[in-house]
This record gives structure tokens, C-alpha cells and sequence, in this order.
């Protein structure tokens, strides 16, 4: 593997250039060379390095762009910043952002019978955004007003078995 000295991603040992910051790549020969895992800022970052330190993966960050302006307003830190591992511990710690939702792999393959991958498959909410306005509209109302029947069955319905019940203990 390859490493930018400048902003630390790591690189096929085909790549030449980084693709970040197009500066010439080096081989990493210490096994402790720290390497960009992500980016995060806030209550994420603090999130991400927790689960890294909790499952003994050693981490450090490094400032991307500070943002000492709205920190002395706000109080709050809103600066970005590049988590860093040891090359060592690289696997262990994508594989612990991804479990944590911290990376997203991307979406998962749907097969077919034979197992195919199946092409042009829509998720649910890419079809919802696809429709018009006017259906989107009525599949709402035709929601809640099925929503609206179930409440009211399962209201009648509860009276329905109290008053039986009432009458068979003859209250």
C-alpha cells in the first residue's frame, strides 16, 4: 500500500498521485504510519474515537480547517477533523465505523432466486420520491385515514369485549 505524507489517505500500489491533493505517493514501511480512516466533527467525532479507543484501536485527529471564529461565539467547536489510525490497525478500524454507521459501504446487492444481482432495483424511498405530487398526496391521506379505522376498531372493539364481559358476570 501507498500513502500521501501530506493528507495521509492511502492509495492502491498502482496510484502514482494521491487524488486528494495530487502530491507523489510512498510506500508505508512502518506499520505504525498513521492513516486517514474519516472525517467528522462534534458529537460524531467524539462518538467515532470512543468506539475506536473502547475496542483498543489507537486514534488521533488532526485539524482540518479550524474554525476559531465560531467557537469563540458559539462555544462550540465546528471545526472538521481527519481521524487518524495506525496502518496496523486500518481493517480493524473501518470494520468498526462501518458496525458504528460512521462509513457507509455503500447499498447492498439484492438477488434474484439464483443469486443474480437484480438490475434497476428501486428502494422504497426512491420510488416515493419518483412520484408525483398528486400520489404522493393520496397515499398519504389514504394513510392516515387507515390509520383513523384501525384507532376507531380498536376502541370499539375494546368496548365491545367490556360489555360482554359485564354481561357475563351479570354486573
Amino acid at each position: 500500500m501507498k500513502i500521501c505524507n501530506k493528507c495521509k489517505h492511502i492509495h492502491n500500489d498502482e496510484e502514482l498521485m494521491c487524488n486528494e491533493c495530487k502530491r507523489p505517493l510512498e510506500i508505508i514501511e512502518d506499520e505504525n504510519t498513521p492513516v486517514y480512516i474519516l472525517s467528522a466533527e462534534g458529537f460524531e467525532l467524539s462518538r467515532v474515537r470512543t468506539a475506536l479507543e473502547d475496542n483498543g484501536v489507537p486514534c488521533d485527529v488532526s485539524a482540518k480547517k479550524k474554525n476559531i471564529s465560531a467557537e469563540a461565539v458559539t462555544g462550540y467547536d465546528s471545526s472538521e477533523y481527519d481521524l487518524l489510525v495506525p496502518y496496523s490497525a486500518y481493517e480493524k478500524a473501518y470494520d468498526i465505523c462501518v458496525g458504528i454507521g460512521a462509513i457507509n459501504e455503500g447499498e447492498a446487492e439484492i438477488l434474484d432466486d439464483d443469486g443474480q444481482p437484480l438490475e434497476n432495483v428501486k428502494t422504497a424511498t426512491e420510488e416515493f420520491e419518483e412520484m408525483s405530487g398528486v400520489k404522493r398526496t393520496t397515499i398519504r391521506v389514504i394513510s392516515a385515514t387507515l390509520l383513523i379505522v384501525i384507532f376507531c376498531m380498536v376502541i370499539w372493539g375494546t368496548d365491545y369485549i367490556m360489555e360482554f364481559i359485564k354481561y357475563l358476570f351479570g354486573n
